[in-house]
């Protein structure tokens, strides 16, 4: 019996049209993914039928309410199909990925995030062969975690970035190994998976103000991070520091901003700015420093994974000092 997969289409280039303002979203997509595949394609993969949202979002405007609406999709939908592909756009696909494996954790089904950089209206695109991987992926494979599919490449979605803006092979994952690679044949490394799970899904409601991010860079004032530590609401800072976690410590007015906000109750979080490897908080003097006033070392997690994991964990209600312990524990894969 053929295996039932539900495609959540919900914006990106995949389904986009050309317009006079450059390539937009534009509803029908399964009419032209039908028109694309042949009779034959079809019937060789899983039994699949899609769900286009109303509203489909160009990634590049993605909120944390689009978190929700696609994870209350997923959870909805979830009894009635074996595996689960969803179509986004490629700017944002590895915080969508990230933030879907933080409230998803326990899944034993596959949901595989994948699109493109050439829509597939185009005659030479790259949206049908990553769509059609993702298809048999989710309906024929023992996935049981949020993937992200693209070029030949099955990654894990919380260990993923975009790396190039127009390749094909637009994502990869620089700390963690492939979960599968796709050629000829489909290699699984099935050892690489998480264990399958009992689901413990939780959609929480996000704050958008909640989280904020600071780019650390030669001679920045300090009052650059006084003004960010002041806006309302927030409740978690990542800094992005040098090497394996090092700040300037001899700007005195900034350290002494961070260990302010620290005292407060803000959870600081200190991510490496280098694209391989992780931060090691006090392998010099002046990573020590941010143990010495209570910033939180990020380890080896990207961006995307650090953001949405600290804004999952602040909507889920946890106390500042539980948040800094979580956020140096992995949950889901997302940090060795």
């Amino acid at each position: 019996m053929k295996s039932r997969v539900l495609i959540i289409h919900t914006g990106g280039t995949i389904g986009m049209h050309p317009s006079d303002q450059g390539y937009v979203p534009v509803p029908g997509f399964e009419t032209v993914l039908r028109e694309r595949l042949s009779d034959q394609a079809q019937q060789n993969l899983p039994q699949f039928e899609l769900l286009e949202f109303n509203q489909l979002i160009d990634s590049s405007n993605i909120q944390p309410r689009d978190w929700t609406r696609i994870g209350h999709t997923l959870i909805a939908e979830y009894a009635r199909y074996d595996g689960f592909v969803i179509l986004h756009g490629t700017d944002t696909m590895a915080y969508t990925a990230s933030m879907l494996s933080f409230m998803l954790q326990g899944l034993d089904k596959p949901v595989i995030l994948t699109g493109s950089q050439i829509p597939l209206i185009e005659p030479r695109n790259d949206a049908l062969d990553n769509l059609i991987t993702a298809l048999i992926l989710a309906g024929n494979y023992p996935i049981p975690e949020v993937g992200l599919y693209f070029n030949g490449r099955l990654l894990r979605g919380n260990r993923a970035s975009k790396l190039r803006a127009t390749g094909f092979d637009a994502f990869d994952t620089p700390n963690c190994p492939w979960l599968g690679q796709v050629g000829i044949h489909i290699e699984l490394l099935e050892h690489l998976l998480l264990e399958r799970g009992a689901p413990q899904f939780r959609v929480p409601d996000f704050d958008p103000a909640a989280v904020s991010l600071l780019h650390l860079y030669p001679g920045m004032p300090g009052s650059v991070a006084e003004r960010l530590l002041q806006e309302p609401g927030l409740k978690g800072l990542l800094i992005r520091s040098y090497g394996v976690g090092n700040p300037p410590d001899g700007n005195r007015e900034l350290m002494d901003t961070l260990g302010k906000a620290c005292e407060r109750g803000i959870v600081v979080v200190n991510l490496t700015q280098c694209l391989q490897g992780k931060v090691s908080q006090g392998a010099y003097a002046t990573g020590s420093t941010l143990n010495r006033i209570g910033v939180v070392p990020g380890g080896d997690l990207t961006v995307e994974a650090a953001f949405t994991k600290l804004h999952f964990l602040i909507a889920s209600g946890h106390s500042p000092e539980e948040i800094r312990k979580r956020m140096q524990m992995p949950i889901c894969g997302e940090q060795s």
